[in-house]
């Protein structure tokens, strides 16, 4: 009994010892290689043990000390000075000692939005980077330190995050985003100083998760959804637990796009035609399943369908035609596979495979079709009319394969791991239940796990591509002019630097279709320069109307820098393109007035167009004619006796027609204001 009695005093005493150094966290933006801002108070912060001593020596000469408070916080800032290195950086926590290596100080920069911003300098299958090889080849600058925070949404802001800091080299680059790397290497062209580049983005993410609870709620449309997920949190967590007791596969190892291939997800099973499916649930395909019980979920779902063939098919090949799948798939016929995707790019390409002869031997085929969705939108989504199966030698020969499908999720992927569900008893359907879901487009999730880690690190400024995910709905792209500075507004509030620059692109022409209305957003994103210390990179003349990924990066980070560089770097560069500053109406015709006209404008029409359109009173817009008179433009129809405004642009395909004599493209604008 005394030898059970001193045992537990042993462990009571040893207990918290073990307890203090699993206590010690620092965030994730903090590695070796790291850049950290020249001339500054850059801030270092983490977790402790209440009241332990933390220290940080730097080999530049510079030293600071604090203790953690109560809950084991702590918060320092240390003195930077002018550009250099490579630097270490000692940090000593009790008696635990951190040691970071090849540090340098520089200028660092924050490069987030959506998938323009995350499409890697190698490109994506579908959608090419210009020159991409060569640009490959060419990108040995160690001096630029990439950092890319991991894809994660969280319902909470998230303390440590995850990436780690690498020297730019044809490797790494390769792999990081290519808007972020030219932008990073003109500055460095120009400066000869470090640049560090963070990297935060998630292609066909909107705009509202990318904004913080506190801000967010400040407009009533969201102070409900806003309280529903704060209110969501103990389940969110009950579900969190549930998920990660599971099996896993860790993809984070894995580069570029080799993450996705060769992964086993009961493919032997699920794809065989005798495997029983009678306990699935049914979906009515085509559909994204976000908007089905299955809701805001990424990872893998099996979807299997059954369908009577008729005798003339049978010892035949087939086409069988499924549409696009939104993310990537593999594709099997009776336990074989006949067609898969399994790189990322591919979420709109239909997806249509050849059935061998051999395949064809029953009357009945089992397709199933397995979907890998990473992140945003999943699942077989096309129209529905073009979803079939028909002989190779006969299209009109038909059986259509929309309607009800069998489907189970069976993984669940969370920060690069597929989280793997039984398959029998359907373990998904008891996944446990919350009022709202984890998703990238549920509104704050992404600054609370993709952004929240980052702060207080020290940067200089921000740069910006996004908006393409806000041009689908009226709420969104009439509301873009409201979300879009409110964000700037809160990344600058909880950064407390000030109003550091805030530098964006807006976005390019494409043909989203009829519903899409991106113009009002490039509209939105015209106005966001009244907001002191933004700056704006026009895209209107390097666009692909057929591919909302242009090839182009180069000009796109090259036309960031040039704001970058004019206004914080003291180069005297032009900057921006003509923007729209005024009108007069004289008789028939309307004469605009430009900001950065400077030396004249210059109008390239394309196909005899100018892109300009103007209208009377009756707000009847129709082609207008323009001629350039040096810095000012006069726009006219002569069967517009008495117009009264012009837009430019106005459409989710019209491109640049007007330049100044820089090169440099004017902004979509419109004179009125009325109701878009």
């Amino acid at each position: 009994m005394k030898l059970i009695i001193l045992l537990l005093f042993l462990i009571s005493v040893i207990q918290p010892e073990s307890m203090k150094k699993s206590s010690i966290v620092m965030p994730a933006v903090f590695s070796d290689n790291m850049v950290l801002q020249q001339n500054t108070q850059v801030p270092f912060w983490g977790k402790a043990n209440p009241g332990e001593s933390i220290s940080i020596n730097c080999t530049w000469g510079a030293s600071a000390n604090t203790t953690a408070d109560d809950k084991g916080e702590w918060l320092l800032k240390v003195e930077t000075q002018k550009a250099g290195g490579p630097y270490g950086v000692k940090i000593q926590i009790g008696d635990t000692t951190i040691n970071y290596k090849n540090v340098m100080l520089g200028e660092v920069w924050l490069c987030s939005g959506q998938s323009n911003m995350e499409m890697p300098l190698e490109g994506w299958s579908d959608a090419e980077i210009k020159n991409s090889a060569e640009e490959i080849k060419n990108a040995d600058y160690p001096e630029i330190r990439l950092f890319t925070v991991s894809r994660a949404a969280s319902n909470k802001p998230e303390f440590i995050g995850s990436g780690e800091w690498n020297e730019c080299n044809p490797k790494t680059a390769a792999s990081f985003s290519a808007t972020a790397y030219f932008f990073g290497r003109n500055l460095y062209e120009k400066l000869k100083v470090p640049i560090g580049l963070i990297v935060s983005s998630w292609g066909g993410t909107k705009i509202q998760p990318w904004t913080s609870g506190k801000f967010l709620s400040q407009l009533d449309e969201y102070k409900s959804i806003v309280g529903k997920i704060d209110a969501a949190g103990p389940q969110l967590e009950k579900l969190h637990k549930w998920i990660i007791k599971h099996p896993a596969i860790d993809v984070s190892n894995k580069t570029g796009q080799s993450e996705w291939k060769d992964l086993d997800f009961y493919d032997k099973t699920c794809s065989q035609p005798d495997f029983d499916d009678n306990a699935w649930k049914t979906m009515k395909l085509p559909t994204l399943w976000e908007s089905t019980s299955v809701g805001d979920f990424d990872g893998v779902v099996w979807f299997r369908k059954k369908i009577k063939i008729p005798d003339r098919w049978l010892n035949k090949n087939l086409v069988v035609n499924l549409g696009p799948i939104d993310d990537m798939d593999r594709t099997y016929v009776n336990g074989v596979l006949v067609g898969s995707y399994e790189e990322v790019g591919f979420y709109s390409t239909p997806r249509i495979y050849n059935v061998p002869s051999n395949l064809v031997t029953g009357s009945v085929l089992t397709i199933a079709v397995r979907v890998l969705d990473n992140g945003g939108g999943g699942g077989l989504w096309g129209n529905g009319v073009k979803m079939q199966i028909h002989p190779q030698n006969d299209s009109t020969d038909t059986i259509a394969l929309e309607g009800s499908w069998k489907y189970l999720p069976v993984a669940e992927l969370m920060k690069n791991k597929f989280y793997i569900y039984k398959l029998k008893g359907e373990e998904f359907y008891s996944r446990p239940k919350t009022l709202i879901n984890v998703g990238p487009n549920t509104p704050t999730m992404l600054y609370n796990g993709m952004i929240a880690p980052l702060i207080p690190y020290s940067i200089k400024g921000v740069i910006w591509y996004q908006g393409e995910a806000n041009s689908d709905l009226p709420s969104d792209y009439n509301n873009y002019k409201i979300y879009f500075p409110l964000m700037i507004k809160n990344w600058r509030s909880d950064w407390d630097e000030g109003d550091f620059p805030f530098y964006y692109v807006q976005i390019a022409p494409y043909s989203y279709g009829e519903k899409s209305k991106s113009y009002i957003v490039r509209e939105a994103q015209l106005l966001t320069l009244s907001v002191p210390n933004t700056g704006m990179a026009v895209t209107l003349d390097i666009g692909n109307v057929n591919n909302i990924h242009p090839a182009d990066k180069q000009d796109v980070g090259k036309r960031l820098a040039l704001w970058a560089l004019a206004k914080n770097y003291g180069e005297d560069v032009d900057y921006s393109g003509p923007l729209y500053k005024s009108m007069e109406i004289e008789n028939n015709k309307i004469i605009l007035s430009f900001d950065h006209a400077d030396g004249g404008l210059v109008l390239k029409p394309i196909n005899k167009e100018s892109n300009f359109i103007i209208s009377g009173a009756d707000r009847n817009f129709v082609k207008a004619d323009v001629k350039i008179d040096g810095d000012k433009l006069i726009v006219f129809n002569m069967n517009i006796k008495n117009p009264v405004a012009v837009r430019y642009t106005w459409s989710n395909t019209a491109e640049a027609t007007l330049f100044n004599k820089d090169g440099l493209p004017a902004s979509t604008f419109k004179t009125d204001n009325w109701n878009n």
